[in-house]
């Protein structure tokens, strides 16, 4: 489908945390994922969310992609999708589709369930960065799904900022810490924090899969564009002996 050219998602991505991880699986995967900037106060807070994920701000990221060829877009922030609810959110990507001139389109929210569903999985542990009651809105938003959250951890970091600025090792040893043996796998839901690097690692210390935010959302909008690629340094998701819906 993508013969002579490769092929382009482009991520629409909140502020400055971890955007480096997308130019780090576009060089393993041998797509290009150009990333836009919107902009909001940082905070993991609702209304401040529900602000940043506006039909707005998104249209104003798909505007700065008007001289791209995309075959997917995405909305890369996870907090910022699942804080609409499940309704809510499959209707801020329609917006942000519409305003793309009907691209193919997600969020990391959207993402995070594709790929639990194309994994066989139905019991998730979650580690999440956010306050309590934004990481329950999240719990909300997998139970809708018909997910089961065995466990829920969250670190209450206030900003993506923060987020951003955590070492590998706090982040290998908070997804460890926060496992569960009825766990199929372990859910890491947040774009502001850097996990492409450390994957196989992750996935090491908690011995099954391991789903983070800027994994799912590379791997959702590729779907999306028709573009499948086995990448074992990207984690049980993007191995090539599992079927996940190639074209």
């Amino acid at each position: 489908m993508h013969r002579g050219r490769r092929p382009t998602v482009g991520v629409v991505y909140p502020d400055h945390a971890a955007e480096d991880d997308y130019p780090f699986a576009a060089e393993l995967l041998g797509v290009t994922l150009p990333v836009v900037h919107i902009y909001g106060t940082d905070l993991h807070a609702v209304p401040e969310l529900l602000d940043l994920g506006s039909p707005a701000k998104l249209a104003g990221g798909a505007a700065q992609f008007a001289d791209e060829r995309l075959d997917a877009l995405v909305w890369a922030c996870t907090s910022g999708s699942f804080v609409y609810g499940s309704e809510g959110a499959r209707t801020q990507v329609e917006q942000l589709s519409r305003a793309a001139g009907g691209v193919p389109t997600t969020s990391t929210g959207v993402a995070f369930v594709a790929a639990i569903r194309s994994l066989g999985i139905t019991r998730v542990a979650v580690a999440a960065s956010y306050p309590r009651d934004v990481a329950e809105l999240f719990v909300a938003f997998l139970a809708d799904a018909g997910i089961d959250v065995v466990s829920l951890a969250d670190a209450g970091i206030d900003t993506a900022a923060e987020v951003g600025a955590l070492t590998e090792e706090a982040v290998l040893e908070f997804a460890r810490n926060n496992d569960h043996p009825d766990a199929q796998a372990v859910l890491v839901p947040d774009t502001a924090m850097h996990t492409l690097r450390i994957l196989r690692e992750l996935e090491k210390e908690t011995g099954k899969p391991v789903l983070t935010a800027n994994q799912v959302t590379v791997w959702h909008g590729l779907e999306l564009a028709g573009y499948t690629v086995g990448c074992p340094e990207l984690g049980s998701l993007f191995e090539e002996d599992i079927d996940h819906g190639a074209r």
